[in-house]
């Protein structure tokens, strides 16, 4: 197998990675604001579900960056110069929602606090709306020149599809969040988090199903339908074991359907990175994007080495912080480790 479509595939995993793991705290940052009163223990309780891996869960997107500018620089220059907006705007939400973390618990005040938990709010929104639009727009293509140069407008990247993917994305972690929440938390959080679980199904499954069933008929390709199948399974599963308070195999679903759902979205783009909507043969492919192989080879040994490292310490931390988190947990002497506190257990 060629080493650039090796790296395709790598590239595809990470995202996927990043997805499935910044999904759920990208669930948990929108729900916060309904699991409590401004204030509340409980809303603690939710950050501190996720205050451990937050930040390492983000390493997957930093990872995914660097391999594409690595391995397809190409298809890097053209998607940031032509995605400008909107990953600016996901980049600075993400800056806004990691400073929010860690200055929410500097100070004894209810006022303080509430205009930090806008700002997770708003810094887990948006992304999880654009990366919807983002990748919908990928998939589909974009007006773009011989040079490779993305000409479209931020208006035309707002188009159907792409908007709803992006509802799609939203809609898909906040269930996500929710279903990660009974998994990990008990008490009042739990059941509210169950009941945000249900209510969220019903926007999640059937956007999920028109955006897999759209991109399947548009762009996908025969080996992908078993994918959008086991997608929709497992989107409606998850959320009929969410009802059941089956809550292991609810998130075991979940991830079952991001997975399969971006597998979909990464297959029917093959073996174009960034497809030409101007001229199919403008776009951006696999070949003609990749770096010499000499530098894929290099990549390939410092993933090698290092990747089952990075694994390694991420699921450790995983097992350690692997408690539910409860309203006692977070107001005794003891607190859990996490992003409102500052400071480990």
């Amino acid at each position: 197998m060629d080493l650039a479509v090796i790296w395709f595939i790598a590239i595809s995993v990470l995202w996927i990675g990043y997805f499935v793991l910044e999904g759920f705290d990208f669930g948990v940052g929108i729900l916060m604001p309904f699991l409590g009163k401004r204030d509340s223990v409980d809303r603690r309780v939710a950050l501190n579900a996720i205050g451990p891996v937050w930040d390492a869960n983000e390493v997957w997107l930093l990872t995914a960056g660097g391999a594409m500018f690595a391995a397809f620089p190409a298809w890097y220059a053209s998607l940031f110069s032509g995605f400008y907006v909107p990953l600016f705007l996901i980049l600075l939400a993400l800056i806004v929602r990691g400073v929010a973390f860690e200055y929410r618990g500097k100070r004894d005040d209810a006022q303080w606090r509430l205009w930090w938990d806008r700002a997770i709010f708003l810094g887990s929104a948006l992304p999880a709306l654009l990366w919807g639009v983002a990748f919908a727009n990928i998939v589909q293509g974009v007006a773009m020149d011989a040079d490779h140069i993305v000409t479209a407008s931020l208006l035309d990247l707002l188009n159907p599809y792409a908007l709803l993917g992006g509802l799609t994305t939203l809609s898909l972690f906040t269930l996500h969040g929710a279903v990660f929440l009974t998994l990990k938390t008990d008490g009042p959080v739990r059941v509210r988090a169950r009941q945000a679980a249900l209510r969220t199904a019903y926007v999640a499954v059937p956007a999920g199903a028109a955006f897999l069933l759209w991109t399947q008929l548009a762009h996908g390709k025969a080996w992908t339908w078993p994918l959008v199948l086991i997608a929709a399974a497992a989107l409606v599963g998850g959320a009929a074991a969410a009802l059941k308070g089956r809550e292991g195999r609810s998130f075991t679903l979940m991830v079952v359907t991001i997975v399969a759902a971006a597998t979909t979205l990464f297959g029917s783009l093959f073996p174009d990175v960034l497809p030409s909507t101007t001229d199919p043969a403008f776009s951006l492919t696999v070949a003609n994007a990749s770096s010499a192989d000499y530098t894929l080879t290099v990549m390939t040994w410092v993933a090698v080495v290092f990747l089952p490292l990075v694994l390694l310490y991420q699921g450790w931390s995983y097992w350690v912080f692997r408690k539910r988190v409860t309203g006692a947990t977070v107001t005794g002497e003891t607190v859990t480790a996490g992003p409102d506190t500052g400071v480990a257990a």
